[in-house]
């Protein structure tokens, strides 16, 4: 079985190869998350800004909420709740089932 450390690497690794090559994950690009990630960083996050807000209207927010209790965002220093909460910050729909 797996150890989740090694888990976690490969699944850092494979998003950082999949994003510097241009692609995108949930239709949102590096610079997207990098957008975002000042509104979803503890302890003090700012408002989501335009661009953030920009990048959320266009990605997959089902594809985004399936990475809610994923060890990804974490491992990003990203808080999956603060995350959670940028759509209703930037006045965007939220998925019901996230």
């Amino acid at each position: 079985m797996e150890k989740p450390g090694k888990i976690l690497i490969l699944a850092l690794v494979l998003l950082a190869i999949a994003l510097a090559n241009g692609q995108t994950l949930c239709n949102m690009t590096v610079d997207g998350f990098m957008a975002c990630k000042p509104s979803a960083t503890p302890p003090n996050p700012s408002p989501p800004s335009g661009d953030c807000c920009a990048a959320l209207s266009h990605a997959n927010a089902t594809c985004l909420c399936s990475y809610k209790k994923s060890y990804l965002l974490p491992s990003l220093g990203v808080d999956p709740n603060l995350a959670m909460q940028l759509p209703d910050k930037c006045k965007l729909p939220h998925p019901s089932q996230c």
